[in-house]
């Protein structure tokens, strides 16, 4: 169930020779759903496809994919489809929108075995096609596009970035990226190669915006190594709760190094969590020896300063392992005095409420509860101000777009580049669906040229964005429901007294004259359709739902609150 948010987006023209277009498909103005295309000539290669987590106003909506409606008119032309790196917002629409354009998936191992992993669960009969590459590979897609993969340092590993080759120049993109010089796997981001293509020339440069706002160096990783340490050492009696994001690996390794050193076992919690271990620990991006671990089933039974449990729910997710513990309605650990959690990330922007609820719930348990108020138990996996500089002074672009980020983030960062001297007409702030044009001479913008608003995705159904189910969702939640049963004859006669029901709103078994009124509308609004459409429900329907709101408003009752009014209307043989 879903609908697609906003205007209709117009379509561009044909496209020119020896011109290649830019169109960013989602990540604009936002955090998460990222992906863009590339088009030259009668070919086209996309890049990345994730999804984005719901804000408060989309109630009940599990996540936001990109609208790939412009990928689908082009289908034909698609060489391939590139993966930066394994996070949810780079990879999670992929069940959903690659089976529509069966091409190529391009990744490093570790990513396509994310994907795999996901295809497992939600898109089981799919023929993946995954090509497998690994940072510094070259490799061909079509005629007009050579990618060179580059080695960039994240929150997860085998991340890359990506300098694409096109008869006109090169587009170096940064994907999300760091530059931390003691990576916990020893994977620096690689300079070199960025600072090689900026002496050829770039022609254009998209860069990662998320911590623009934050001035200097972001943390190295290992910085959480001694928080570690120190959260080990200070709770070295109680059992030791751990929350993070299931697929920051790194986090994992250092998480599973302390609980070593301090002669505990782990139990990991969170089906994801088990899942982006175990595909780790096999593919060697985590070492971990087999006996450190122990059954989710077997927490209770081991002394509390021997274990430490690893769970996904940093975020407040409904229904992760942390929030169940919070909750006490985990199977197999009830929380208490003789427990710390340890929260080991920050908020995504939008999740403040969720977070702070559990945080709330873990205290209410009698835990002790660490979280980024007390130590430095997160720091963030992408560049501060001051590495995108020197991204930017690396890299050396004739044009530059800032992309993944909020809109505000976009905006100074295109205040950075400017800065570091990079013309202000060669900077263009660019929102989904816009559409870049580039040639040897020039570089122009074309405004909501595709569609690329959010589709949002309820359980496995997905559809287009319109306000209507948000707003009926709204409405519901805001101002209750009427439902009116009714029962009717062919002649369009009552057969019985209409049954009034509510919810949300006014009790009506308590609002005698409301009831009264409301009835006496239905039966004159009933027998003045008779001999018209009496036989019509949808006129029906029509009918009763505007005269009963004509007479809620007349009542005084509409002021305060307009029920969402539902006819049920039956017809019997007498």
């Amino acid at each position: 169930m879903a609908k697609r948010i906003g205007k209709s987006r117009k379509r561009h023209g044909k496209i020119k020779d020896g011109e290649l277009l830019f169109v960013p498909l989602g990540g604009l103005g936002q955090i998460g759903r990222n992906m863009f295309a590339l088009e030259y000539g009668d070919e086209m290669i996309v890049v990345d496809c994730g999804l984005m987590f719901p804000d408060e106003e989309m109630l009940g909506i599990d996540f936001v994919i990109p609208d790939a409606s412009y990928l689908l008119e082009r289908k034909d032309k698609i060489k391939g489809l590139i993966l930066t790196h394994g996070h949810e917002d780079h990879i999670g629409a992929l069940p959903f929108i690659l089976p529509q354009l069966d091409v190529p998936v391009y990744g490093t191992k570790l990513t396509l075995g994310m994907v795999a992993n996901k295809f497992l669960d939600a898109a089981p009969d799919y023929p993946l096609q995954m090509k497998e590459f690994e940072a510094g590979d070259v490799f061909k897609l079509g005629n007009n596009f050579t990618i060179k993969t580059i080695s960039v340092c994240h929150s997860i590993p085998d991340g890359v970035g990506l300098a694409i080759d096109t008869p006109i120049g090169t587009v170096v993109h940064t994907g999300d990226f760091k530059l931390d010089p003691t990576p916990v796997d020893g994977k620096v981001t690689d300079y070199a190669a960025f600072a090689e293509f900026g002496r050829k020339g770039v022609l254009l440069m998209l860069s990662d915006s998320t911590n623009v706002e934050r001035s200097g160096f972001t943390p190295s990783e290992r910085v959480i190594g001694g928080t570690l340490e120190r959260l080990f050492r200070q709770y070295r009696n109680k059992r030791i709760v751990i929350a993070a994001f299931a697929s920051n690996l790194h986090r994992a390794q250092l998480v599973f190094n302390a609980a070593a050193a301090f002669n505990r076992k782990v139990a990991l919690v969170g089906r994801s969590m088990i899942q982006n271990v175990k595909l780790a620990r096999e593919l060697g991006y985590i070492t971990a020896d087999d006996n450190l671990f122990v059954k989710a089933e077997d927490i209770e039974k081991m002394p509390a300063k021997k274990i430490v449990v690893f769970t996904t729910g940093s975020q407040g997710e409904p229904f992760s392992g942390l929030v169940l513990m919070s909750k006490g309605e985990h199977r197999h650990i009830t929380l208490d005095s003789k427990d710390v959690v340890a929260v080991f990330a920050s908020p995504i922007p939008g999740n403040e409420k969720l977070v702070s609820k559990t945080i709330n719930q873990l205290f209410s348990c009698g835990c002790d509860v660490v979280y980024d108020k007390d130590q430095q138990v997160h720091v963030s996996g992408h560049a501060s101000r001051e590495e995108l500089k020197m991204m930017l002074s690396l890299v050396k672009p004739k044009y530059f777009v800032p992309v993944h980020g909020e809109y505000r983030h976009l905006v100074r960062h295109a205040n950075v580049a400017q800065e570091m001297g990079i013309p202000k007409r060669n900077i263009f702030l660019m929102q989904n669906g816009d559409l870049l044009r580039l040639n040897m001479h020039k570089a122009s913008l074309k405004r909501f040229a595709a569609p690329a608003e959010g589709v949002l995705v309820d359980g496995m159904a997905i559809g287009e964005m319109q306000g209507s189910l948000l707003k009926e969702r709204k409405d519901l939640s805001e101002e209750g429901l009427m439902v009116i049963s009714i029962v009717l004859d062919s002649k369009g006669r009552l057969m019985t007294e209409p049954v009034i029901e509510t919810m949300g709103f006014i009790h009506i078994k308590d609002a005698v004259v409301l009831r009264e009124e409301i009835l006496k509308v239905v039966r004159i609004s009933l027998e003045r359709a008779r001999g018209k459409r009496q036989g019509d429900k949808d006129y029906l329907t029509s009918i009763l739902k505007s005269r009963i709101r004509e007479s809620l408003k007349k009542l005084g009752v509409a002021a305060r609150s307009s029920p969402v009014i539902m006819p049920l209307i039956s017809f019997v043989e007498r």
